[in-house]
């Protein structure tokens, strides 16, 4: 049922209001089920009645005008001070589902296509990221209580898309298949040495030293990361194969026959993508390869989630293909295969967001509801943009050299098949 059944007309006959909000909401919800509650009482109905029956409650009279204005920002606060509320059994995780399902990866509302403007003008200063800021940034997000990722990561620690080989893979399985899928890419060798840029808590290195036989330097910024990651590779008995370092990529001095760097670079900022590549260049040996895992975008150029800017990644953004693929060009990068992983992500926080709701009471113990509320709309969001809003995650595999690696993907799919991946055969037959 539309909201308003007159063009132009943004009057809630509930509340005596103008009502901006419901404006906004009858003009870009088509399909779905939302009921919007003004904090008078006031009942709009939105979409085609068919999904979920999710009812959406303002608890606070400026919220109409804040979220008509500024909805990137002002939703994910007010769920995190609870002046938006979400009707049991729903939670905000299907508000965003209904919401995004319709927005896709267009602006549909010319409001919301001024603001993305104004936020693509000044992402250059937003994603500033020298180096002292850097570790800043760094450390806004994964200096939290260690407890906080026991929640709902895998139990070797992955903080980034797994790889669903099959529709029913567990969250393990995923990672471990993500794990394999790199390192088969890397092609290393038993006895090269291999930087990991960005290396959390440290289980990308251990496994590529585990399953390859390669010596393994892991760079973080994070000091809390750098602690559990020197810990378990003393307590695996991997200290003397695997070096961590709290040390920014750019101090890195040495040559390397291999580079990974997973889930790092959406945090270089665009105005580093130079300094970034370049850096990788001079640290890759001339017949070594570099893999870099990171999400990116299918549209064109934009900029961070104001909300995701503020509360949970300071400095980080989200590239298009086309801000990477020159700066490769540029520092003699050569691209030797490029893979999309879409949907992977999502499915990736879909595990996370139901581990974390599961341990919901934890979280509030850890911190405060506030900030476990602010935690769910951060995976709620994150999914729902990976499902609707033409997020993915590119996997650029990289050379200096164009001989270096099989000009087939063979020796891709064979290794993993024999290092905790599922091999083709058993995939072709369902298994």
């Amino acid at each position: 049922m539309a909201a308003f059944p007159n063009e132009g007309d943004a009057y809630d006959l509930f509340s005596g209001r103008f009502s901006m909000f419901a404006f906004v909401l009858d003009r870009l919800i088509s399909h779905g089920s939302l009921t919007l509650v003004n904090v008078s009482g006031g009942v709009r109905h939105f979409g085609d009645g068919n999904g979920p029956p999710v009812t959406l409650r303002l608890h606070k009279r400026s919220l109409d005008w804040e979220l008509a204005f500024n909805p990137y920002l002002k939703l994910g606060e007010a769920y995190m001070d609870g002046t938006l509320t979400v009707d049991a059994p729903y939670r905000i995780y299907d508000v965003l589902d209904v919401i995004l399902s319709n927005v896709g990866i267009e602006w549909v509302h010319p409001l919301a296509k001024m603001v993305g403007r104004i936020r693509r003008a000044k992402r250059r200063i937003d994603q500033f990221n020298p180096v002292g800021k850097a570790q800043k940034n760094v450390a806004h997000h994964y200096d939290l209580q260690a407890g906080l990722y026991d929640l709902f990561l895998d139990s070797d620690k992955q903080y980034s898309c797994g790889y669903f080989e099959t529709p029913t893979s567990s969250l393990e399985a995923a990672q471990l298949a993500k794990k394999a899928h790199i390192a088969a890419k890397l092609n290393i060798q038993p006895g090269q040495r291999v930087l990991d840029i960005g290396c959390g808590w440290g289980g990308m290195a251990l496994y590529l030293a585990k399953e390859t036989g390669a010596h393994v330097t892991g760079v973080t910024l994070s000091e809390e990361q750098h602690k559990i990651a020197t810990e378990r590779a003393a307590a695996e008995g991997l200290s003397s194969q695997v070096e961590f370092r709290l040390q920014d990529y750019r101090h890195v001095e040495e040559t390397f026959d291999r580079i990974v760097s997973v889930g790092m670079f959406e945090h270089v900022g665009v105005h580093h993508y130079d300094e970034f590549a370049a850096k990788v260049r001079a640290l890759l040996k001339k017949d070594g390869v570099a893999l870099i895992h990171t999400i990116g975008r299918l549209d064109a150029p934009g900029a961070t989630n104001p909300w995701i800017a503020k509360y949970i990644f300071p400095g980080g953004y989200i590239p298009a293909l086309s801000e990477v693929a020159p700066v490769l060009e540029n520092n003699g990068l050569l691209l030797n295969d490029l893979e999309v992983l879409r949907l992977h992500y999502a499915e990736t926080l879909r595990h996370w967001r139901a581990r974390f709701l599961a341990r919901w009471d934890d979280a509030v113990a850890l911190y405060d509801e506030p900030f476990a509320r602010m935690w769910e709309f951060y995976l709620a969001g994150s999914e729902t943009s990976f499902r609707h809003e033409g997020m993915v995650v590119f996997q650029f595999q990289l050379t200096r050299d164009v001989n270096i690696l099989p000009v087939t993907r063979n020796y891709i799919h064979d290794w993993e098949g024999h290092h905790g991946g599922v091999p083709l055969k058993k995939m072709a037959s369902g298994g």
